[in-house]
């Protein structure tokens, strides 16, 4: 499949700056199927949508205040964006500018050194980082939580980047399906019959790399970590449908599906032409063009994606990582 079969046209007044306020009056765009328009209703009626034999599948992963504004000793300012622990203390990081940061540079924070920059990863930008001392206490001290760089307006309450059930502190950016749910509607969820489960994949670049090869078989994921308790497992096993909360969480079953490994790490590129074995149903952000999380999109319902994103702009949804949601079940066959 072509890269710019997945384009669309974002207008930038498209693009939320704010979360929705509550978090569950974000709008939903309920795909009805092949042939048929899509409903209107609201993140807070997800119950109405579930009943029993459904299993709802949470990434109770938290965003970690990854972000780190330093300076080289000569003064020159240089952010890092930690994505994930390596080995004997080093982690993988995004630099910038990374070119004027040499091997074994010493990045500060106020009046101490605070980080050893490595080698290059790849060309896409990832270096080796080491902190130097603690790295939760340098992420306390000097870091903030990630936004997207299409998000310029801070946020009134950084919190609301974070899930209402996130646990574990791994995520290099949120599982933004998660960002619309709120206890109550987990709890009316489980009234309705639904079984709620969770599991964690650590966000990371896999997630938001742009697609920037010509064709999507010429595009390299990069892999994120998953750990998936035994519990959400079996439940899945016994569901009628398994409705995964996000593009993540579809990763993370998907790819248990395919080693048969409950955790590791994957490079799961979820395309046109997946056969999906787990997941039944997804509830889901608006995403980017041309980007790996709309060809699993593309994948999971065929091509009335486009219609379905065609409806949303035409009615005003809010599109990306603070938007409005879209609740879709997935194409027989797919």
């Amino acid at each position: 499949m072509r890269t710019e079969e997945l384009h669309y046209e974002l207008p930038h007044s498209a693009i939320a700056q704010q979360p929705a306020e509550p978090r569950d009056s974000s709008r939903l765009l309920v795909d009805q199927g092949p042939g048929a328009p899509p409903e209107h209703r609201f993140t807070r009626d997800l119950p109405e949508l579930l009943g029993p034999g459904d299993v709802l599948v949470v990434n109770d992963s938290r965003v970690m205040s990854a972000r780190l504004r330093l300076r080289k000793a000569t003064g020159g300012r240089v952010e890092v964006l930690l994505l994930e622990p390596g080995d004997d203390g080093w982690w993988s990081a995004l630099v910038r500018p990374g070119r004027r940061v040499r091997p074994g540079s010493e990045l500060w924070y106020e009046e101490q050194p605070v980080l050893e920059v490595g080698k290059r990863i790849g060309d896409d930008g990832r270096r080796w980082v080491k902190p130097i001392g603690d790295v939760d206490d340098l992420m306390d001290r000097a870091g903030e939580v990630p936004l997207p760089p299409y998000v310029t307006e801070e946020l009134d309450d950084v919190e609301r980047y974070q899930t209402v059930y996130a646990d574990r502190a791994v995520s290099a950016a949120a599982p933004t399906a998660g960002l619309h749910l709120t206890k109550d509607v987990l709890e009316r969820c489980r009234e309705a019959g639904a079984v709620v489960c969770d599991l964690e994949l650590a966000v990371g670049t896999a997630t938001f790399t742009p697609v920037v090869a010509d064709n999507l078989d010429d595009h390299v994921m990069h892999t994120e970590t998953y750990r998936i308790p035994e519990a959400t497992l079996a439940a899945c096993v016994r569901a009628d449908r398994v409705v995964a909360v996000g593009t993540t969480v579809v990763r993370a079953l998907e790819s248990a599906a395919a080693t048969g490994s409950s955790c590791g790490s994957t490079d799961l590129f979820i395309k046109p032409g997946h056969k999906f074995a787990v997941v039944g149903a997804m509830l889901t952000n608006f995403h980017l063009p041309r980007s790996s999380l709309l060809a699993l999109l593309a994948a999971f319902v065929g091509p009335r994606w486009r219609d379905l994103y065609e409806t949303a702009l035409a009615d005003g949804y809010r599109f990306l990582s603070l938007g409005d949601a879209m609740f879709c079940a997935r194409n027989p066959g797919q």
